[in-house]
C-alpha cells in the first residue's frame, strides 16, 4: 500500500470514529458532517431506500428516541481506498438502554459505506446495512455473531 492510501485509510477509519462517537452522544449535527447532502441509504428500517441527509438524519433520531444511552461498535472494518472514492465494510452492533430502561446488548448488522472526497474531505454517500435472512421462513436471522 502507498503512503498516500495508507494516508487516506487512516483518515477513513477516523471518519468511522466520528460517526461512532457521534451515534454515541446522539449528536444528529455531527453526523450530517458525515454524510453527503445527496447520501443514499440502504438500512435496515423500511423503505427500501432513503435519499439524502434528511432522510438519513430521520433514522439516526429514530434510533435516538428510542434509546436513553446508545453506543455502536464496529468489527472487522476494512477499506479499498482510491484517490477520490473509497467504500469500507464491517460489522456493526448498536446497543444501549432503552428509553423504558431496558438494556439491550442489539444485534450484528453487515454493513457496507461508500466514500467520496468533496474538497478534501472524505464524506459517506451510500451505506448499506443489512442482516441475513432465513430463506425458507423469509425472516431475518438477527442473532448472529461476528
Amino acid at each position: 500500500m502507498t503512503a498516500l492510501r495508507e494516508m487516506h485509510e487512516a483518515e477513513l477509519r477516523r471518519h468511522i470514529g466520528k460517526v461512532v462517537a457521534g451515534i454515541g452522544a446522539k449528536d444528529v449535527e455531527a453526523l450530517r458532517r458525515l454524510y453527503t447532502p445527496d447520501v443514499v441509504s440502504f438500512d435496515v428500517e423500511p423503505p427500501l431506500r432513503h435519499v439524502g441527509i434528511e432522510a438519513k438524519l430521520h433514522n439516526w433520531r429514530n434510533v435516538f428516541t428510542l434509546f436513553e444511552k446508545v453506543a455502536y461498535e464496529v468489527r472487522d472494518l476494512a477499506f479499498t481506498v482510491g484517490d477520490e472514492v473509497a467504500y469500507g465494510h464491517f460489522f456493526g452492533r448498536l446497543s444501549g438502554t432503552l428509553r423504558n430502561g431496558t438494556a439491550t446488548s442489539g444485534m450484528w448488522v453487515r454493513a457496507t459505506l461508500c466514500f467520496r472526497k468533496i474538497d478534501g474531505e472524505w464524506l459517506i454517500a451510500h451505506d448499506q446495512v443489512s442482516v441475513p435472512f432465513d430463506i425458507s421462513t423469509g425472516k431475518g436471522v438477527t442473532d448472529l455473531t461476528p
